[in-house]
């Protein structure tokens, strides 16, 4: 029985609480189910949302799948194709439009393949065989590339058209296999294995021109995903077009959009190349005539610093000549220098000699201040002395014990000053003027 009449509903509803009703009815009512049709209006958003129309010769629905949905598929559907989706029915409250939101979808007659290719794509990641942090460097400049392919394959053709024309010099080992039929998976296994067993090149390409997933399913082999996996040679995936995808793609070093695009990406080109070379050799031709300009620069200083072998000694004679008048007139002066410098120490000494009576003198004087400062120092002291022994007798305790007083102390030996800080039972020490109590406290109370 359909509940239209909801708890005291309103008799006239507004727009938004009949959208609201509506669409709580497709929830409650409306099941989860498989639609068959055809894609169209297809719109891939900023957001990884899609967008489109699913239609049949006789209507259509608008349909929306939600990035993390999307993601799960493998491929991006074009206009066009037939599909079957899994979806669930809804309306979008906020203009009333009827659509579908798709969970899933696969090719229309080929769920299966598609169920299985799901299930394989999710377990290998659930392994991490899809990680980036496992995956080798793609060599920049190999000397050797291995194609993986059919020796037929129109795939091979694109990538050795491409690789002559961009890098010529690199030899190029084919490795032929089937890429199609119930054959070709375990033939490419062998290849791959004929490959890694060689190590003969630094770069291997797996590829194959588009087509459905039938066409492609060779390469969602599960001992082939495996095998790329842990293939010690790189691997660049280069299968079908650029919205097919495959499991070699997601396990593969490098995914290309395209076989053109995996040459493209195996290594630099020729122009490249010699583009850098000349780029080097010119950086070489600077600094080697940097290092020629900085040598003929010495050189010339070097140059201009010699002199002739005649000039030379002529300068060294002068030189000599000059330290030998120098020598003779030192010779000349010394004599008369020490004599003077004699004269000058004799009287310094002199001036120098101490006078030892006014030292005696100053000395005595000295001694007989140091003595009365003594003197009055230490009558200070014992004035001070006394005058603290008779501060000290004052404050004596002992002065207030003896008029009829006592110092209670505690186990611990400190002072009770509050009687209230005192437990019952506790012992304590009682000091009078003669002699030590231990008394037992039996009772404390507060003065009034």
């Amino acid at each position: 029985m359909m509940h239209y009449q909801e708890s005291r509903a309103p008799a006239v509803w507004t727009v938004a609480q009949l959208n609201r009703r509506v669409s709580q009815l497709l929830d409650e009512h409306m099941p989860v189910v498989w639609v068959s049709g055809e894609v169209s209006n297809f719109t891939q958003a900023a957001s990884g949302h899609w967008y489109f129309s699913i239609k049949d010769d006789k209507a259509a629905v608008r349909a929306v799948m939600f990035r993390g949905r999307a993601q799960t598929v493998g491929f991006v559907p074009r206009a066009g194709e037939r599909f079957e989706f899994r979806c669930s029915v809804t309306l979008y409250e906020a203009r009333g439009d009827f659509q579908v939101q798709v969970e899933g979808m696969r090719r229309a007659g080929l769920g299966d393949l598609h169920e299985a290719f799901l299930r394989l794509k999710s377990q290998l990641q659930s392994e991490g065989l899809f990680e980036p942090e496992r995956k080798r460097p793609i060599a920049t400049l190999p000397r050797s590339i291995g194609i993986i392919t059919s020796l037929a394959a129109a795939a091979l053709r694109d990538v050795l058209t491409a690789m002559e024309r961009r890098a010529p010099h690199v030899r190029i080992i084919v490795y032929p296999a089937p890429v199609q039929g119930a054959e070709a998976p375990p033939r490419l296994r062998q290849a791959l294995e004929t490959a890694i067993e060689r190590a003969e090149v630094d770069t291997l390409l797996l590829v194959r021109g588009g087509g459905s997933l039938e066409d492609l399913w060779a390469f969602n082999d599960e001992g082939l995903a495996r095998l790329i996996a842990s293939s010690p040679i790189p691997i660049i995936s280069g299968v079908g077009h650029e919205t097919d995808f495959t499991i070699a793609d997601f396990v593969a070093d490098l995914r290309a959009p395209t076989p053109t695009a995996a040459a493209e990406l195996a290594c630099l080109g020729r122009d490249q190349l010699l583009e850098q070379v000349f780029a080097r050799i010119g950086a070489l031709s600077h600094g080697v005539q940097r290092h020629v300009d900085r040598a003929s620069l010495r050189l010339d200083r070097a140059v201009a610093k010699l002199v002739s072998p005649h000039q030379r000694l002529a300068q060294q004679q002068q030189g000599l000549d000059h330290l030998t008048q120098r020598l003779q007139r030192v010779a000349r002066s010394v004599p008369d220098a020490a004599a003077l410098r004699l004269a000058t120490l004799q009287a310094r000494l002199e001036r120098n000699i101490p006078q030892l009576t006014s030292r005696q003198q100053n000395l005595n004087m000295l001694f007989q201040r140091l003595e009365k400062g003594l003197d009055h120092a230490l009558v200070l002291r014992r004035q001070r002395l006394a005058a603290a022994q008779q501060t000290l007798q004052a404050l004596s305790p002992r002065l207030i014990i003896n008029r009829g007083y006592a110092i209670v102390r505690d186990s611990e030996g400190k002072v009770v000053k509050n009687a209230l800080d005192l437990k019952i039972g506790e012992r304590l020490d009682v000091e009078l003027s003669r002699g030590h109590v231990t008394v037992d406290v039996v009772r404390t109370h507060d003065l009034l």
